[in-house]
């Protein structure tokens, strides 16, 4: 969440690479918010994914919330949905392995 933090902060990420660095910011906000949901559900010992995935996407929030007071950026709700579809692909990909996982322990 730190470094979350910190790179909101910087007033110009733009790599001036036009579309190409738009969609890259974009994958990689994903997947860091996809991998903070990860991170949190470890913390909370694997059991409350509903739990990571809400504390996860209110930090997206908070971070464009953040980002619209930094000068050279904006803080968009698009974003936050971004974010959290990176949190809905990592919850998918969990469950799933989870299941996988779970099912061959039974057989």
């Amino acid at each position: 969440m730190a470094l979350i933090y910190a790179l909101s902060a910087q007033p110009n990420l733009s790599s001036g690479l036009g579309t190409i660095d738009l969609v890259g910011r974009k994958l990689v906000h994903a997947g860091e918010f996809g991998l903070l949901f990860l991170l949190l559900l470890r913390a909370l010992g694997w059991r409350r994914p509903a739990i990571a995935a809400a504390i996860a996407i209110a930090y997206a929030a908070t971070d464009e919330l953040h980002q619209a007071f930094v000068d050279g950026r904006h803080g968009t709700p698009v974003d936050v949905l971004i974010d959290s579809t990176g949190v809905a692909v990592a919850w998918l990909m969990w469950r799933r392995r989870r299941v996988r996982t779970d099912g061959a322990a039974t057989s």
